[in-house]
């Protein structure tokens, strides 16, 4: 069984920096308390980025193989929090926008349902604590 170990360490103020199993660090910070002046990223906003990023990457590989690459596709996440704390995401939804000529909407699809529905670790994760939507969208470069 793989298991994954990250160390987070407190800097200052709200701010702390976590490293990765590869050794990269980033900043995590209180975003209640950003002035403006703070680099780093949210834990909750973080969350939203580890879907988009576990269903990319299973999105990229699959249409890889199915030799129907995109010139480009992008991921937008939003979460809604609920009211009372513990505040936690309680719906979600995924917007898969690809854009190119001559795209193949019926391999996006199936590459995109492959990751929603099968492979997608992080998705699962989210279905134990919100209800998540999904769409598709095509963009024809003419």
């Amino acid at each position: 069984m793989a298991t994954n170990t990250v160390t987070t360490s407190w800097k200052k103020n709200g701010i702390l920096e976590t490293d990765n199993p590869s050794g990269n660090t980033f900043i995590i910070y209180d975003a209640s308390e950003d002035h403006g002046d703070l680099v780093g990223f949210g834990p909750k906003a973080l969350m939203l980025s580890s879907l988009a990023g576990c269903s990319g990457l299973d999105v990229d590989s699959l249409l890889k193989k199915m030799r129907a690459e995109p010139a480009d596709f992008k991921i937008v996440v939003a979460g809604e929090l609920t009211e009372e704390h513990p505040k936690h995401y309680h719906k979600v939804h995924v917007d898969y926008h690809f854009y190119g000529t001559d795209l193949k909407e019926d391999k996006i699809t199936k590459a995109v349902n492959l990751s929603v529905d099968r492979y997608c670790g992080v998705m699962e994760m989210f279905r134990q604590f919100a209800t998540i939507t999904t769409q598709i969208h095509l963009h024809e470069n003419e």
